[in-house]
């Protein structure tokens, strides 16, 4: 009992200080320092209802709305709980059948020549909220045809909704589907 004395005793603080203070400190850092994404970064409609999170892809499959990329969850797309991969290599056959199934969607739709990869290969977590402005400009045709409106008006939507790289060099620019489609809802 002498000897395990130390060890339980180890084994609390550490408890308390990983499992409790630290997480607690880390999430004050968070919110104080970014508040918006720590709450989620919802958004929400003119009646105050939550819609969306501007970090979490949404499935949008209607002609008049941007498509997103694909989500990787099985059960329900774009699904927080299943976040990941298909970990399927490019000879798996699902994944060729699955990727080959969303060439004939896009090109069902109307569109032709090259398709960017992100609006057939879901990406590692699944959950991507962005694609590429490239994969937006390729839908401008079929979103102006299905609202009625001019491919001008849809297409400076998708230049509005376009963020740049983080700090100037971080990344790529990308347009978040839910933040766009909504913007066309509010046109």
């Amino acid at each position: 009992m002498k000897d395990m004395r130390p060890a339980i005793l180890l084994f609390i603080l550490f408890t308390i200080i990983c499992g409790g203070i630290y997480p607690a400190v880390v999430t004050g850092i968070a919110s104080a320092l970014f508040p918006e994404q720590a709450a989620g970064s919802f958004l929400t409609d003119k009646g105050g209802k939550e819609i969306g999170s501007t970090l979490i892809g949404q499935p949008f499959s209607d002609a008049k709305y941007f498509w997103p990329r694909p989500s990787a969850s099985t059960d329900f797309g774009y699904n927080p709980m299943a976040s990941g991969g298909s970990n399927s290599g490019p000879t798996n056959p699902d994944y060729l059948k699955a990727v080959g199934d969303r060439v004939k969607t896009i090109r069902d739709s109307g569109v032709t020549g090259k398709i960017p990869a992100d609006l057939v290969q879901a990406s590692a977590s699944g959950l991507d909220p962005h694609i590429t402005p490239e994969s937006a400009r390729l839908q401008v045709a079929r979103v102006a045809r299905a609202r009625g409106d001019s491919e001008d008006l849809v297409m400076k939507s998708v230049s509005q909704a376009t963020e740049d790289r983080q700090l100037g060099f971080l990344g790529e620019p990308r347009v978040n589907v839910l933040v766009l489609n909504l913007k066309l809802d509010r046109l």
